[in-house]
């Protein structure tokens, strides 16, 4: 796949969900994310409640006109956070970078921090490439959606 000639953020619909629901699933993306897939039921009621949440800025990577992944912001843990996920089929493309970027140029609050594994050297470089620093890492507790796992906690601004 050749890198993408246009990438443009739009707010995400309820048209979008069986798209990220899919890409979602993926083994080798939520291997690499160390996440674990929601149900079905659990992916749509958490979307749909944050599509309706004025306090979330959520939106859809679109590249050449096809929606490959998402990007939002949200409060976790006390602190404003971005998080991305990009479907497998585009990895290597410079998308999540491009996208997270236009987020930030969208949402100027700051500070505003993102974890990731510290497996996940990826995600790492995405938010490096993007002005986020690494402060440092946190032990997080297994939830639902994600195994336990030390995690690279970022910052910018």
């Amino acid at each position: 796949m050749s890198k993408p000639s246009s990438i443009r953020l739009r707010p995400v619909e309820l048209g979008d969900l069986r798209t990220i629901y899919e890409y979602q699933l993926d083994p080798a993306a939520n291997a690499m994310a160390v996440a674990n897939p929601r149900s079905e039921e659990d992916f749509f009621s958490h979307w749909t409640k944050s599509i309706s949440n004025p306090e979330i800025v959520a939106r859809v990577i679109v590249a050449d006109g096809v929606v490959v992944g998402h990007v939002s912001v949200f409060m976790m843990n006390g602190r404003d956070t971005v998080g991305y996920w990009i479907d497998r089929a585009y990895w290597g493309l410079g998308i999540a970078s491009a996208g997270l970027g236009l987020l930030l140029e969208e949402v100027k609050m700051r500070p505003l921090y993102a974890m990731a594994a510290r497996s996940n050297a990826a995600s790492a470089r995405v938010l490096e490439k993007c002005g986020f620093v690494l402060t440092g890492y946190e032990w997080a507790e297994a939830t639902e959606r994600f195994p336990a796992c030390e995690e690279a906690v970022f910052r910018l601004g």
